[in-house]
């Protein structure tokens, strides 16, 4: 296992290098002058060439490259050409509010796909199965930002049950910051007026962003358990007198879990996509919105750091996937 991670950890540094050159090319031929942006309408070409001088932009596309590379392998992603702030500060503020949604939102998904993948496999052809397949279908075909605005009219502006947006109320003041994740410094302190506002904020865009993954999760366990279900072992076991539920959760949903887990993983790095419009639609203070900000005045760095960033964190997902796969079947063996 210590090869396979080492090897996974470098095929990783080579894919980064990989997704920095695309991000960089395409940063530097899309359309704007990021210079003209920052300085203003009213500013002069003399200020748009100091601008240009400060970040390199005068430079040869190559040389250009070589100093982000430089600055990249410290950690550094430069400074913002819009605020002149450094964008890692930037990422370490936006950061926790990104993974703060995404983790409440696969947790939503694994959770309550797996379970309603079990009772449509247990009662199949019955009008829970027909039910959860059309949800199923409803999740994959709804586009996410359709339904975050439609909730948004529908639960917020008409039915005022939920906030319309934000991560907090205006008037309500963050807890004290400790994993900066509100819900769990919230819980941590004992604050629990600020727990059920940030609880009340979260739950419009978590379940938008986790209906394509609840959908996707809850297709692929209950086809798994289908399959499982049918097994010589679990014929084997209900002979034996073997409660139903024990079959159930102990020896056909560990089986039909491997499938499952790769779905969670993929649906995982979709997420950390599927931020950046979540997060718009709701303002949600997130680096996809932060990167969406950006790229609006052609400020090229924070959108490239967000994409390595987010890029980085899929493939650290998917490696957890591959090593789980170890612990849910024995018999996997890593080369």
């Amino acid at each position: 296992m210590k090869g396979f991670i080492l090897k996974r950890l470098f095929l990783m540094v080579i894919t980064i290098f990989g997704l920095s050159v695309i991000v960089f090319s395409v940063s530097r031929i899309a359309p704007g002058d990021p210079a003209k942006l920052a300085a203003g309408p009213d500013a002069t070409e003399e200020m748009v060439q100091v601008i240009r001088k400060e970040f390199r932009l005068d430079q040869p596309l190559i040389i250009q490259y070589v100093y982000y590379m430089k600055g990249l392998i410290k950690g550094d992603f430069g400074r913002s050409i819009r605020t002149r702030h450094l964008v890692w500060e930037d990422i370490r503020l936006f950061l926790p509010a990104t993974f703060e949604l995404v983790f409440v939102s696969i947790g939503f998904g694994i959770v309550f796909g797996i379970l309603f993948g079990i009772l449509s496999a247990v009662w199949r052809d019955t009008w829970i199965d027909h039910s959860a397949r059309f949800f199923s279908v409803t999740g994959v075909a709804v586009p996410m930002f359709w339904m975050g605005i439609m909730l948004q009219l529908l639960l917020a502006a008409k039915f005022h049950l939920l906030p319309i947006g934000g991560r907090l109320d205006t008037m309500v003041d963050p807890p004290l910051s400790i994993t900066r994740f509100f819900l769990i410094d919230s819980l941590i302190t004992g604050n629990w007026t600020v727990f059920k506002n940030a609880l009340s904020h979260i739950l419009l865009p978590a379940f938008v962003l986790s209906f394509p993954a609840l959908a996707s999760i809850t297709r692929i366990n209950r086809a798994e358990m289908l399959e499982v279900l049918h097994k010589d072992f679990v014929l084997n076991a209900k002979a034996q007198g073997i409660s139903d539920r024990l079959i159930i959760l102990k020896y056909a949903l560990k089986n039909a879990l491997i499938p499952t887990l790769t779905m969670i993983g993929l649906r995982y790095g979709w997420m950390l996509g599927g931020t950046i419009l979540v997060e718009t639609v709701f303002d949600w203070p997130g680096i996809g919105n932060y990167a969406v900000g950006a790229a609006v005045y052609s400020d090229f760095q924070p959108v490239m750091a967000v994409t390595i960033v987010l890029g980085l964190n899929f493939m650290i997902a998917n490696l957890l996937v591959d090593l789980g796969y170890g612990f849910l079947d024995p018999r996997v063996r890593y080369e």
